[in-house]
């Protein structure tokens, strides 16, 4: 936040202070008398300057305008002080004897022996001028006061049809998420323990060394999968987003080693304190160009590059052509797309494209300051 905008209250106040001190001696200059008593002079002047601190001792304002009001000529500043008392007090005590003083100066005439030779009808006039004199001050002052709480309530309502909307969607939210639940461990739990029970069955009948390995490599990976998947199950059941583990980028070393794909890892100025999203989608893009290379490029080697820069965390992982042949694994084309959505939600970029030699290239960044 600026000066300027720390000032600008201050500087609103003050003009408006100066102005009220203004108008109000301004309306005792001019109906000041050519014969006027010295001290009514001094105390208008000083109902004009009680205004002055209306805003810290409102109530205060207003007894200091009494004596300038009943014998002298300072009827706006009086008005003003019990404008601003009943706007700050609304149904307080203070306003109602405020408003019954300045009745009271408007209603009796100084010196007090012309006031006695008042008719009647001229004291009824007098107390009619004094009801709207004092109490057109009251009613604004009131008015404005009103209109803050309703300010205040609309306010706090619109706070609160926020706050339902976000329990609605948080709720929407979560049955979303233990029907994917639901289904993740259906189906997909169901797949991969078949595949880890056929590989198992694989690795007792076989005698043949490579044959056996392969089985066990695959065992292997389906129970991993398992735990992965129960893990992300069950953070998709609490809803929480920070629940069960979150490989970062110091797990890649594992990572590449069980990949079966030849890879370079270079890793430049990587903060201490990564943030933890950072880190996961940093090891899930990689994890998942390593799995493409796997069944797209197999043979092809694959040159991973990590560098810290400008407050972002770039990720960038090239494969060549493929070296061998190899069978068509499926693929639900959806990996990619996943990242570059994972990559967006975390305020990244994720581009794609083919090399010149063949391969493939893919570079997201991922911001820090998060």
């Amino acid at each position: 936040m600026s000066f300027a905008k720390i000032k600008r209250p201050a500087l609103v106040a003050l003009g408006i202070d100066t102005l009220a001190i203004f108008l109000a001696a301004l309306d005792v200059w001019l109906v000041i008398p050519e014969k006027a008593q010295p001290y009514s002079i001094y105390l208008s002047g000083a109902a004009c300057l009680g205004l002055a601190f209306r805003r810290k001792l409102p109530f205060l304002a207003v007894i200091v305008t009494v004596p300038g009001f009943l014998a002298g000529w300072s009827q706006l500043a009086a008005m003003i002080a019990l404008g601003f008392l009943a706007t700050r007090k609304q149904m307080h005590w203070q306003t109602w004897t405020g408003f019954a003083l300045v009745f009271t100066c408007r209603f009796v005439q100084w010196p007090l022996a012309d006031f006695v030779e008042l008719s009647w009808r001229e004291h009824v006039l007098d107390g009619i001028y004094g009801v709207i004199v004092a109490g057109m001050p009251v009613a604004i002052g009131l008015l404005i006061g009103a209109r803050t709480e309703i300010s205040q309530k609309l306010a706090e309502l619109a706070a609160s049809r926020d706050r339902e909307r976000r329990f609605h969607a948080d709720a929407v939210r979560a049955e979303e998420r233990a029907r994917l639940a639901r289904e993740m461990h259906d189906v997909v739990s169901h797949q991969i323990t078949l595949i880890a029970m056929q590989a198992g069955a694989l690795q007792a009948q076989t005698s043949d060394a490579r044959s056996l390995e392969t089985a066990q490599v695959i065992r292997k990976l389906s129970t991993k999968t398992l735990e992965e998947l129960r893990s992300l199950v069950s953070v998709l059941r609490s809803g929480s987003e920070e629940d069960g583990p979150r490989p970062g980028i110091n797990e890649l070393d594992r990572l590449i080693r069980g990949s079966d794909v030849p890879v370079h890892l270079t890793v430049e100025r990587i903060p201490d304190l990564l943030p933890s999203q950072v880190s996961a989608a940093a090891y899930r893009t990689v994890q998942e160009c390593l799995t493409n290379v796997h069944k797209h490029a197999p043979g092809a080697t694959a040159t991973i590059r990590i560098q810290g820069e400008h407050g972002s965390l770039k990720v960038e992982i090239r494969n060549e052509r493929a070296r061998t042949p190899g069978a068509a694994l499926p693929s639900g084309g959806h990996g990619l797309t996943g990242l570059a959505e994972r990559a967006r939600l975390l305020g990244g970029s994720f581009e794609t494209a083919d090399t010149e030699d063949g391969g493939f290239r893919v570079r997201a960044r991922y911001p820090l300051d998060r």
